[in-house]
């Protein structure tokens, strides 16, 4: 379904992690990349139409995030469920751990993802971390850029998964589509952090009813204030103008 012009895949988490893994056996010319936001990524896309070309031209984009279920089901054309990059990551390492899959791990700091590492190990010892980045806090020269992309090539991952927060992500992954060999990408934010240990994610019970978003605020007022208090609303009020066939957005 689309909201305010942007299509969003109606798709749950074991069919999300089924299509990684058909993509993982039969890939394509270039990588399949999956974009995981809610709300947040949809309000940037329809105040940047280049951003929204971006969301637009993923294989697949997951519903991570309760607004565009809410959303669907007032449109009576539901979204089944949300499908949070957390749980995409945690789901397919489940897949990984039994069939020896191998992923890269590029973004957040160098102490979260010596975390990550440690903690994957432990935890699912079949998966395969072929490797780790945490890129500088600034633009990377030309250089920096290439002996990257040369890393991750080499180390040749399953899946890479990109957690650089939106959008700066999804700009990263489409920017660099045509120059990594790997067969599927996937944007996941705040994943590393969560999955390291490093960051407390709200309790499940708290997620299924459709408020995680509460939890986070609450632990990251600083950070998230602004996203979910002034850009939430306004959304959302678009988001219900179209519903009601009052605006249309392309």
């Amino acid at each position: 379904m689309r909201i305010l012009g942007t299509a969003v895949s109606s798709v749950t988490l074991i069919e999300t992690v089924a299509r990684i893994e058909h993509w993982i056996h039969n890939p394509g010319s270039r990588p399949r990349y999956v974009v995981a936001t809610g709300f947040h990524g949809l309000w940037i896309a329809h105040q940047d139409p280049d951003f929204k070309r971006i969301l637009n031209d993923a294989d697949l984009f997951c519903p991570d995030g309760i607004a565009p279920v809410w959303i669907s089901r007032l449109r009576r054309e539901s979204l089944p469920e949300r499908v949070p990059g957390p749980d995409i990551l945690t789901a397919f390492l489940e897949r990984a751990d039994r069939a020896g899959y191998r992923s890269f791990y590029y973004g957040d700091t160098q102490e979260t993802l010596d975390a990550l590492r440690l903690r994957l190990a432990a935890r699912f010892p079949g998966q395969v971390t072929v490797g780790i980045c945490s890129p500088p806090f600034r633009a990377l020269t030309p250089e920096e850029d290439a002996a990257i992309v040369a890393l991750i090539n080499d180390s040749r991952p399953d899946v890479l998964w990109v957690g650089l927060g939106l959008p700066k992500q999804e700009r990263w992954i489409h920017e660099h589509l045509d120059r990594l060999r790997v067969p599927v990408i996937v944007g996941v934010g705040a994943a590393f952090g969560f999955a390291s240990g490093r960051v407390s994610r709200a309790p499940e019970w708290i997620g299924r009813l459709g408020f995680e978003w509460v939890w986070r605020l609450a632990a990251e007022p600083r950070k998230l204030w602004r996203r979910d208090l002034l850009d939430g609303p306004r959304f959302l009020f678009h988001a219900f103008l179209e519903t009601a066939g009052l605006r249309k957005y392309d």
